[in-house]
């Protein structure tokens, strides 16, 4: 019924398993388990992108997180018009909340594809005959894989073999613990090690912290890991390989992603601050609050010319000593008494007061 997921899964490891089949040869266990977990990473590279995605998603909740807590406050005796509103401001921000599921959603059908390609190299629908074949893989793969063992053990065993995930000859098979344990432990520090890198970069932002986000922080550092201890059990070695591999991308991915982004936002606050700095007013020159810019006239060619004009008349006015030149302070200068024509302006005096004058100033003398 999943073959559309079965086959591509087994086609990806039969390719990895011949090129480290023909280094280390088709029946050795770390060729089966290099290609289990090169299987990881390709398909973990394939979702890089989708990754990259959910990062930035995650960001931009972050940022406009108080305006969600608002939207949250006010309608919150109205769930639907809560949720139309919280849907518009997520889509005015370009943001999808289903993009950072994603790369989860994506490598549940891969864990359930690997895990049954694994199982199925154990699983012979004719007892009695040998297995001919296992989706891409012929008989001599699969007697490769069922002969391929590491420190003893066969990679397709598990501690217990239970029916329910497609495991034959049910029971438990403690010979299997000394390997399966650790990689069980490994395995479980990893996944808290990788959900703890994640709850650190969501913490630096408080605003978007949320109940419910501080729940699933407490779920992927501590019960997610723990499940993996438990339920590692059941899985066989070679599927515990694969949660090896996929954590460890996962953790390396996370630190390269996000110094990435942390570098994006560092520059553009560096530019963001050097347009503002050129801008601003220089040092000395501060305006004063609420004063704006004065702006210099401009000054045309006519106007020069007029200038220049002017400056020559007036410098010509202060040479003669008949002009009425102003100072350099624009007040009137005393000049010199009018000649010729000038001085007719000015009213005579009377022939009466003269003849007046001139009779009494006689009369003193005698």
């Amino acid at each position: 019924m999943l073959d559309f997921i079965y086959y591509p899964v087994s086609f990806i490891l039969w390719c990895w398993h011949k090129v480290f089949g023909f280094v280390f040869g088709a029946d050795n266990a770390i060729a089966w388990i290099l290609a289990i977990i090169f299987l990881t990473f390709t398909v973990r590279g394939i979702m890089f992108k989708p990754f990259v995605n959910q990062v930035r998603s995650m960001k931009k909740m972050q940022e406009f997180a108080p305006e969600l807590k608002k939207i949250q406050k006010k309608y919150a005796n109205d769930r639907q018009r809560q949720a139309a509103e919280m849907q518009k401001l997520q889509k005015e921000h370009g943001v999808n909340p289903l993009g950072s599921c994603l790369p989860m959603l994506l490598q549940i059908p891969v864990f359930i594809g690997l895990n049954w390609v694994l199982r199925a190299f154990s699983i012979n629908p004719n007892p009695g005959q040998p297995k001919t074949e296992n989706y891409f893989f012929n008989q001599q793969g699969v007697e490769s894989y069922v002969n391929a063992k590491l420190f003893g053990v066969n990679i397709g065993e598990a501690i217990h073999n239970t029916t329910m995930l497609g495991g034959v000859n049910g029971g438990w098979h403690w010979s299997v613990a000394p390997v399966a344990i650790p990689l069980m432990i490994l395995a479980s520090i990893l996944t808290h090690l990788t959900a703890r890198h994640s709850a650190q970069r969501q913490n630096l932002n408080p605003d978007s912290l949320t109940p419910q986000t501080a729940m699933m922080q407490k779920l992927t550092m501590y019960i997610f890991p723990l499940g993996v201890l438990v339920f590692g059990a059941f899985f066989p070695i070679g599927l515990l390989f694969y949660w090896l591999a996929n954590n460890g991308w996962t953790l390396m991915q996370q630190r390269l992603v996000y110094t990435r982004i942390d570098k994006e936002e560092a520059e553009k606050k560096a530019e963001a601050t050097e347009k503002r700095n050129a801008l601003a007013p220089r040092p000395g020159a501060k305006p004063k609050p609420g004063q704006k810019p004065v702006q210099q006239p401009k000054t045309t060619a006519e106007d020069a010319a007029a200038g220049d004009g002017q400056a020559e008349e007036r410098s010509a006015g202060q040479g003669k000593p008949g002009s009425k030149a102003g100072s350099p302070h624009r007040f009137p200068q005393q000049g010199s008494r009018p000649q010729n024509g000038a001085g007719q302006k000015r009213k005579k005096p009377s022939q009466g007061s003269k003849n007046s004058g001139q009779k009494g100033s006689g009369q003193k003398r005698r």
